[in-house]
């Protein structure tokens, strides 16, 4: 069910630009412009790569972070933008769109989150460089993205019983198990590398680890030489606890102090440096928590039906259902969502953080029995009928915390497997030689 278990939309004020948002700041280029990289039907423009690098270099002065030579961080940035497209190209060829309401959406989610208006974000993104035009098609590519993810790697995952259980038995064995505050460089390899290519990434991830043993900062070294999706952040991910991190990088955290490197580590999709900066403890809390038992009909607005006319529709099954009509078999005959639809909506019990932000806010205002006016969420407009409540009890919440911190480890992995299948599938010509 694609409404479980969605990461926070859009937690930053700043996404990272993809090659289509790229291109609306492609005035303030004025050399003749030219391809420098093909993405099987589609190109990359110089003026795209050069916007892109002016973006970008602005974005770490403002985070502090010493950039790298244009000629490496040109390279780095044509990398990611390459990733962006296929991503953004899955995304169409699948029927993923997004509409100028879920950009709304998620501007006003934003400017709440970092407590200012729209106009402020605006104001805010624009002394960074970026136009209101650019911000909006780089959020359109963000939620593109986002979705694409969710369909083809989180909405995936499968966690056993038997996991959760070992889970909690390790944690309460353990307590006190830390949290790590962390940074991270990340070097792929090909899904299929042959013993050459694997013994070329190790040495690239071994110059890398003398580099920053001899004095170089591991933000920067970050932003010149890691594939992760943090790189351009200087590689922080920020606070994880042991649950959502693979056994490899925990055992190799608990032996650092915070502000030392680990080694080099092998992982099964390449190698990896890992910057501990701070530690705390952390453990499960089992407290009780509120469930919800709700259901809901969903219907997805497309190019045939418009969101108003979704909007109407709705409306008019609630009309049906405060008169009476069961709504159950309405969920039935209209809801999209084929997992609860043959359940007549019904969602089950849902606990705090289970579901994404707007469902949660309109679930959580209404009373039992109480039906909701039409909901828009990046999945498309719900009405949503909330049938009971209860206090949860304590091992509850501490199987929805294993279960999460379950899935954030797995989805990780997952993540950085499909892109590089993504990449290694793709037909790629990178032509940036006359660049540099």
């Amino acid at each position: 069910m694609r409404l479980l278990f969605i990461p926070c939309l859009l937690a930053a004020l700043l996404v990272p630009a993809t090659a289509s948002a790229v291109a609306a700041t492609s005035n303030q280029v004025k050399d003749v412009d030219r391809v420098v990289a093909i993405v099987n039907n589609d190109v990359i423009t110089l003026t795209e790569l050069e916007a892109r690098l002016h973006e970008v270099k602005e974005q770490l002065a403002a985070q502090k972070i010493k950039s790298p030579p244009d000629d490496v961080l040109r390279r780095q940035l044509l990398e990611r933008m390459i990733v962006d497209q296929l991503q953004l190209q899955l995304a169409a060829q699948t029927g993923i769109r997004v509409t100028d309401q879920d950009i709304e959406q998620a501007l006003q989610s934003i400017a709440s989150r970092n407590q200012m208006t729209v106009d402020k974000l605006y104001e805010t993104v624009k002394q960074q460089g970026i136009d209101r035009a650019a911000y909006r098609a780089q959020l359109r590519d963000q939620i593109m993205m986002q979705q694409l993810t969710e369909r083809e790697v989180n909405n995936r995952i499968n966690i056993s019983d038997s996991e959760i259980n070992n889970f909690i038995e390790q944690s309460r064995a353990q307590p006190a198990a830390d949290e790590f505050e962390l940074s991270h460089i990340y070097l792929p390899i090909p899904e299929s590398a042959t013993p050459e290519q694997i013994q070329a990434a190790k040495k690239r991830a071994d110059d890398v680890s003398r580099q920053i043993k001899a004095g170089e900062d591991f933000a920067r070294a970050a932003v010149t030489y890691s594939q992760g999706a943090e790189a351009l952040k200087g590689g922080h991910i920020g606070w994880k606890s042991a649950g959502q991190l693979p056994e490899l990088f925990v055992g190799a955290l608990e032996k650092l102090k915070p502000g030392e490197v680990s080694d080099v580590l092998r992982g099964p999709n390449g190698f990896h440096l890992l910057r501990l900066n701070q530690r705390r403890g952390g453990a499960i809390k089992e407290e009780a928590v509120q469930q919800t038992r709700v259901r809901h009909i969903l219907i997805k607005p497309t190019e045939i039906q418009t969101r108003d006319e979704v909007t109407q529709t709705l409306r008019r099954l609630r009309e049906r259902i405060s008169n009476g009509e069961d709504f159950d078999q309405l969920a039935h005959a209209y809801s999209e969502d084929p997992l609860s639809a043959s359940k007549g909506g019904d969602l089950g019990w849902i606990n705090p953080g289970q579901v994404v932000p707007e469902f949660e806010r309109a679930m959580n205002a209404l009373t039992p029995g109480q039906t909701s006016e039409p909901v828009a969420s990046p999945f498309g407009l719900h009405l949503i009928q909330v049938l009971d409540r209860r206090q949860a009890m304590t091992d509850e919440r501490a199987r929805l915390t294993a279960r999460k911190q379950i899935h954030a480890r797995k989805a990780d992995d997952r993540y950085e497997q499909w892109l590089r299948r993504l990449r290694d599938e793709a037909y790629v010509e990178v032509m940036l030689d006359e660049v540099d």
